[in-house]
């Protein structure tokens, strides 16, 4: 995952929640809530009520609690007293939990695609790769970088995988955040280095060479995190406390 644009980086993500209707409110309301938490619009820390959150969304309350379970058993947010859910506080030990789990995890998945990859497919990657390359707003650049990620998994045709990438992307999201927060962005080639380099393993079919970009794609982020000053993560460790 390569780091998103500053921008809008301090305003709340609960700020950019919308209505939704009254068909699968809850599966909508989890969805929001869940690519917000992918997009790193939240920050570690933050606190959800679910009354809070249903006024936002114009919805009731009662959808929102069960969305906000859901993400709690997901590992996403974390259970609080006074029925508040948060999302989780950050630490350099959780930070490499997480990146080792993607890369174990979305390396064995980009190896499964090679296989099912048709032409088309491979071009579509090209063509995100490309729009990302011409990228300046933070939300454009995450929401490419994910389409490009999943697009890749989901040729995989694992129903078992897919859900613990979701969940590994979520728990990422604040961390990514943070990482945004560090290092200013890279705005030419080299922010889609190491996505070229897997466009060219697949094309060579060489499953190794995919993992390894891959997991370097994916180490970008955390490698950041891994150099923060130890202040930082005191910091961090208080966060909404």
């Amino acid at each position: 995952m390569n780091i998103q644009a500053n921008t809008g980086m301090d305003e709340s993500g609960l700020n950019r929640l919308s209505p939704v209707g009254r068909e699968t409110v809850q599966d909508r309301i989890y969805r929001q809530l869940r690519d917000a938490l992918i997009q790193g619009r939240f920050d570690a820390g933050e606190i959800f009520l679910a009354g809070d959150v249903a006024q936002r969304m114009s919805v009731s309350s009662m959808p929102v609690r069960e969305a906000l379970a859901r993400l709690v058993s997901e590992r996403a947010l974390e259970a609080m007293a006074n029925r508040r859910v948060r999302v989780p506080l950050l630490s350099l030990e959780r930070a490499r939990d997480i990146a080792q789990a993607r890369t174990l995890i979305e390396g064995e998945l980009a190896a499964r695609a090679i296989d099912n990859l048709s032409g088309a497919e491979i071009d579509r990657l090209e063509v995100l790769t490309e729009d990302y390359d011409q990228a300046r707003e933070a939300e454009d650049i995450t929401l490419l970088n994910h389409a490009f990620h999943f697009h890749l998994y989901e040729a995989a045709g694992s129903s078992v995988f897919m859900p613990i990438v979701e969940s590994l992307w979520m728990q990422a999201g604040p961390y990514v955040r943070a990482a945004a927060k560090l290092h200013s962005p890279l705005t030419d080639k080299a922010a889609t280095l190491h996505h070229r380099g897997i466009l060219e393993a697949i094309r060579a079919g060489d499953k190794t060479r995919v993992s390894n970009e891959l997991t370097a794609d994916i180490s970008q982020v955390f490698a950041i995190l891994e150099k923060a000053d130890p202040e930082f993560w005191k910091t961090q460790s208080g966060a909404g406390l």
